[in-house]
């Protein structure tokens, strides 16, 4: 599967945790990732630039849905229940 033109769900709704062009310490989920053009595709994709991280993550139906509001909720939801219960820690 290709990544549906103009998308960009995945640049937005993750957290990445490892260093970025431009993020060196990586991105909290729902910040846009800086190497996002305006019209949501990856201004590294396809150069030597373009993360390990981005390079591995594969496009497919249950993630990218029919639409860019189901990528959206489909990600968000796995972010949320990948994420660290903070308040173990502190608490």
């Amino acid at each position: 599967m290709e990544c549906r033109k103009g998308c960009g769900a995945c640049c937005v709704a993750i957290s990445i945790s490892s260093p970025l062009p431009n993020m060196p310490y990586g991105k909290k989920a729902g910040v846009r990732c800086l190497n996002l053009s305006k019209d949501n595709t990856c201004s590294l994709h396809n150069t030597s630039d373009y993360p390990d991280v981005c390079k591995n993550l594969r496009p497919d139906l249950e993630m990218c849905g029919e639409t860019n509001n189901e990528a959206f909720y489909y990600l968000e939801k796995l972010e949320s229940l990948t994420s660290p219960d903070l308040s173990i820690v502190s608490g």
